[in-house]
């Protein structure tokens, strides 16, 4: 017994003892397991390292500084820097003393000699429309100095009105929420707050409108085309489904522009359209669908179809056909199978490609600068031409920050209904 003894009493001590020693090698494998984890994503990170650089250079920082444009403008407060040190203890209301108006006589005249008061008359010219004219006839009477300058500043009926000052002293504040404002038809008025814009000065929210509008018909008709003809593929046999995915796929082998060239010749009003139309009875006369709404939706929906048909189609093709004959088994009707087995799972294609086609059709440019007439232009058409032909980069930034945000507050809307994970695109 007493031999005994002193084993059963180190029993335990030695238990203990190996339960340390697991503990710790079970600590040193987690921390190499957590050292070889964090290499291989370094690795990885340092193979996609040229990608993502290569995105923030042409991609990221780009529309970054583009739309940065839309909260900051510092072209007024460059150009009259005496003027907003002499607007610093103006109250805001009335006109200014004489010293603000001989401060920006001065301005004017040191912008002329710069060669930028063009530069400055576009600017003010987008926040009080027509002052263009105006500020270049200002320059040109200060230079040629046969008047006192302050006498030519009072001479102008812009620089007498009293809506001219308050908008001056804001612009020499170069971050403004003027164009954000101004995208959504809204303006600060004399007292401090935001109102609406004259009814025939509002424009933008309407046009926004329109092109969420023609983005949803498009879509509509996307969907009710495309969940036909994908469950079509999805049911015939493979050599079939080949085929009639090739044909769904041959518009991707041209460009939009071909494409959407090739329907400004069937949409005439003596194109083939018509003539189809007047053959199969459903119109008395011709048509006039180039430059219409319902032209627009035609071509659009054309060149969308696919965007909505994949990815329904790459579900569908996931559903076992034995699902339905079970349903059928157990006493359930064509449509009660579908709608309870079939559409559920089909759903989440459904969703991705309606959202796909949606946010795609919001972009929209060639085809309704071609085919859309003069009300029929979308959003993106307006930013075009802030671009190319006002050379107004800030309101451009800011029609393109609001399209954004309305993109990325549907994106939500969808992801929070549906979830991300549940979104299949292929």
């Amino acid at each position: 017994m007493s031999a005994l003894e002193p084993t059963k009493l180190d029993r335990p001590r030695a238990s203990r003892d190996w339960s340390a020693a697991d503990t710790g090698t079970a600590k040193s494998v987690a921390a190499a397991l957590r050292r070889a984890d964090l290499g291989d994503r370094l690795r990885s990170l340092a193979l996609a390292a040229p990608l993502l650089v290569l995105l923030a250079l042409s991609f990221g920082i780009p529309i970054v500084l583009l739309l940065s444009r839309a909260v900051y403008d510092p072209t007024i407060a460059n150009a009259l820097p005496q003027t907003g040190q002499a607007l610093v203890g103006w109250n805001g209301t009335g006109l200014p003393d004489d010293a603000a108006f001989l401060a920006l006589a001065a301005d004017l005249r040191s912008n002329q000699a710069k060669g930028t008061a063009y530069e400055l008359a576009k600017s003010l010219n987008a926040r009080l429309p027509g002052a263009r004219s105006q500020v270049l006839k200002t320059v040109r009477q200060l230079e040629a100095a046969d008047r006192p300058p302050l006498e030519v500043m009072k001479a102008v009926p812009l620089w007498s009105a009293p809506g001219t000052w308050p908008v001056i002293e804001s612009g020499t504040h170069s971050v403004t929420s003027f164009y954000l404002l101004s995208a959504l038809d809204l303006r600060w008025n004399a007292d401090g707050g935001i109102e609406r814009v004259p009814p025939e000065q509002a424009i933008f929210l309407q046009v926004f409108m329109r092109t969420f509008f023609v983005a949803a018909a498009v879509t509509l008709a996307t969907l009710i085309l495309g969940f036909p003809l994908a469950y079509l593929i999805a049911s015939v046999p493979k050599g079939l489904a080949a085929i009639l995915i090739v044909a769904v796929l041959l518009p991707f082998w041209t460009s939009i522009l071909v494409r959407t060239a090739a329907w400004t010749v069937l949409l005439q009003k003596f194109g083939l359209v018509n003539d189809l139309l007047l053959w199969l009875g459903v119109a008395d006369d011709r048509l006039d669908l180039m430059y219409s709404r319902i032209g627009l939706i035609i071509a659009m929906t054309h060149i969308q179809l696919p965007f909505t048909l994949l990815p329904i189609y790459s579900v569908m093709r996931t559903i076992q056909p034995s699902q339905m004959k079970a349903a059928y088994s157990l006493g359930a009707k064509p449509f009660t199978a579908f709608r309870r087995v079939y559409l559920p799972q089909v759903f989440p294609g459904v969703m991705a490609g309606c959202l796909l086609t949606f946010i795609l059709c919001l972009g929209y440019y060639i085809t309704p600068a071609l085919i859309g007439g003069a009300s029929d232009q979308l959003i993106s058409n307006f930013i075009a031409s802030y671009v190319n032909v006002e050379l107004n980069w800030e309101m451009a930034a800011a029609l393109s920050f609001i399209l954004l945000v309305f993109t990325l507050a549907l994106f939500g809307i969808f992801a929070r209904i549906l979830g991300l994970d549940r979104l299949k695109l292929v």
